[in-house]
């Protein structure tokens, strides 16, 4: 079993606006197959470091451009169905207008691959459908943009909320064993306890 990280880079538009960023795309499962969480920019080197194993999903913690705009074109080289939340549906059709998603996370659901069973979190606040992803045996949370280390993810634009996005961190993720690794959609990986002590801060700053 493992979790291998790939990093990708593009543009992440939102409002009007673009950035650059580095996504990270990660793959979850063992030598004959995989989960790809976060489809982002360039499906070839997601390709590349599939190397050939069954892709059982592709799935998106949310629906921000630049965690979506490789996924059709992954998911149609190697068949696998894409996964995301529904209340992210305005999103992902502002990349695909015309395609939708294979199917829904759903909270509570599983996904497996390769030994891992990765059970969704619905996380809303940096997005309405924003989900992570927890794997129990492995001690591993793979948190989309939700969590970074150093704090909550971005909210303050469209479709985002910090009280919202407070209250999932508290309610889902903080109660998670404090060991518990945070795999992150953009930077470096964390721990939940590392970020707990946060808490008291994030919750002042809603008022």
């Amino acid at each position: 079993m493992s979790i291998e990280r790939v990093v990708t880079a593009g543009i992440f538009r939102l409002d009007g606006q673009d950035f650059e960023v580095e996504n990270n795309v990660w793959l979850v499962g063992d030598d004959t197959e995989v989960l790809v969480i976060d489809a982002a920019h360039d499906a070839a080197p997601i390709i590349a470091a599939i190397a050939g194993r069954t892709v059982r999903a592709v799935i998106a913690t949310h629906g921000h451009n630049d965690h979506i705009n490789a996924a059709v074109a992954l998911a149609d080289v190697v068949g696998a169905p894409i996964l995301v939340h529904p209340a992210d549906d305005m999103l992902w059709s502002e990349v695909y207008p015309d395609r939708r998603p294979d199917g829904d996370l759903v909270d509570g659901m599983e996904v497996s691959a390769g030994g891992h069973v990765l059970r969704v979190l619905h996380t809303p606040g940096h997005s309405p459908g924003g989900c992570c992803l927890y794997d129990a045996a492995a001690g591993v949370v793979l948190s989309g943009d939700t969590l970074f280390c150093g704090g909550p993810g971005a909210t303050g634009r469209s479709y985002s909320d910090y009280p919202t996005i407070v209250a999932s961190i508290r309610d889902r993720l903080l109660v998670l064993p404090g060991d518990t690794r945070v795999l992150t959609g953009h930077g470096d990986e964390t721990t939940i306890g590392a970020e707990a002590s946060g808490l008291a801060e994030w919750e002042a700053a809603i008022g």
